[in-house]
Formats: C-alpha cells, sequence, structure tokens
C-alpha cells in the first residue's frame, strides 16, 4: 500500500510540476544553468568511469574467449568477437545503465537534496506565498535539463567505452584495435541504437524527477535532507535496474 501511495504522490507531484510553468525567459534561464550543473559538471567522471571501463570489459572478455586451456588448448574464438561483445555491451547496457547509476549518485542526491534543503528552509513556502508554482520553478528546469543533457553523456560514454577498449588493445598483442572495430562494425543494428537512446531518456526523466520528488517532499531539519538525498538515490536506482529489464523485454526478445 506504501509503494501504492508513493507512485499516487509522484503522479499528483508531476501533475503540478507541468502546470503552469514560468515563463520562457525565466525557465530557460533556469534551464541553461541546470543544463551546466547536470551535463558540464558530470563530464569528467563519465569520460574517466567510460574509459577505464571500456579497457577492463575489453581485457577481461579477452582472456575469456582468447586465452587457451587444458579442455580447449586451441584458440576459443576468432579475435573479432572481442569487439563483437565490447560493441553490443557498450550500447546496449555499459553506456546506459552502468552510465546513469553512476550519474543517479552524483546527480541525484545533489538535486534532491538542493530542494530539500530549499524546503526545510521554507524558501518552497515563499514561492507559493508570491503566487509562484513552486513545484514547477523547482523541478521542471531540471528535468527538463536531464532530458537534454544526460543522453548527451551517455553518447560519449558509448563511444568512451570503444576507446578504452582501443587503448586496451595497444596494451596487449593478442588483440588489435582493427580486430575490436571490425567486430563492432558486424554486429552493429540501427536497434541497438534505438535501445540505448530510448535508455537515455527514460533513465535521465527518472534521475531527475524522483529526484526532485523526493526533495519536494522532505520534512524535518539538515539531517532529513541527506536522507532524503540517499532515499533518492536508491529509489532511482531501483527504477533504473527495472526500467533496463523492462526495456530490454520490449526490445530483444528472440
Amino acid at each position: 500500500m506504501n509503494l501504492i501511495s508513493e507512485i499516487g504522490r509522484f503522479v499528483i507531484f508531476m501533475k503540478f510540476v507541468l502546470h503552469r510553468p514560468e515563463k520562457a525567459r525565466v525557465f530557460w534561464k533556469i534551464t541553461f544553468r541546470e543544463m551546466y550543473l547536470i551535463g558540464i559538471d558530470s563530464l569528467l567522471i563519465v569520460i574517466l568511469i567510460a574509459t577505464f571501463t571500456g579497457a577492463v570489459t575489453t581485457i577481461q572478455t579477452a582472456n575469456q574467449l582468447l586465452s587457451p586451456s587444458d579442455l580447449y588448448p586451441t584458440q576459443l574464438m576468432p579475435k573479432f568477437v572481442i569487439g563483437a561483445v565490447v560493441g553490443t555491451s557498450s550500447l546496449l547496457e555499459l553506456a546506459p545503465t552502468v552510465t546513469c547509476l553512476v550519474l543517479a549518485g552524483k546527480i541525484g542526491a545533489n538535486i534532491a537534496s538542493e530542494i530539500g534543503n530549499m524546503k526545510v528552509s521554507e524558501q518552497i513556502d515563499a514561492y507559493e506565498v508570491m503566487g509562484i508554482n513552486s513545484a514547477s520553478f523547482v523541478a521542471l528546469p531540471k528535468i527538463v535539463a536531464g532530458l537534454i543533457m544526460i543522453p548527451c553523456l551517455i553518447i560519449i560514454a558509448n563511444f568512451l567505452l570503444l576507446y578504452g577498449g582501443v587503448l586496451a588493445c595497444s596494451a596487449t598483442t593478442s588483440l588489435t584495435a582493427d580486430n575490436l572495430i571490425e567486430g563492432a562494425r558486424l554486429v552493429f543494428k540501427p536497434l541497438y541504437l534505438k535501445v540505448m537512446l530510448t535508455k537515455s531518456f527514460i533513465f535521465a526523466f527518472l534521475i531527475t524527477s524522483l529526484s526532485a520528488f523526493q526533495g519536494y517532499y522532505t520534512t524535518g531539519g539538515a539531517l532529513e535532507v541527506g536522507i532524503a538525498g540517499t532515499k533518492a538515490v536508491t529509489k532511482i536506482c531501483i527504477f533504473i535496474l527495472f526500467f533496463d529489464l523492462i526495456i530490454a523485454q520490449l526490445f530483444l526478445k528472440s
């Protein structure tokens, strides 16, 4: 029952968010600031995580599929298979899901804490007294900024995952960058790109809207603001994994 109640409160919250937004000039001014905070401020961590994840995935996949064993004394797979595995994993899972799980901790906690602090310090009540739709004013620019910037970060992460794989190839003699790129090209399907972009927009909405919702209904003081940030990240991660499964079932059923 608590889950149903929370879903109902979230739906009502989103109704308020979409109702009577601010004037376009004010709205876009705030949105551009949020785009910088969500996108540019998160770029470094996305670069580091994507590059190292791509390198580690390539090394581990090559070790598992190319290394001879007692049971199979010869090479198990053609070398281009490594590129196929890394390429499809990057598009379908590593770039959208892993990146958004990381961004949930950074962006989600920041948004929940910021709005939660505004709530407990009565800034949101002041907006209501002035006749401003507080839910739309504090949440909608963040949601729009997330829908614009997070998919861009995921596209960048996808290229960096492959670049990390190429860097890993340069450090080993068993696999070349040409093998990696050849395999990624052979298995590429437009459907995979569609899945990645679908995940990107859905996960971006989850990160921004759930964190804003959690912060907006914070009560208490500074301790509760910290708890709201933790709860927001937990809920975002759960829903990202849930929708990750749903999207895979819808798009990739054999």
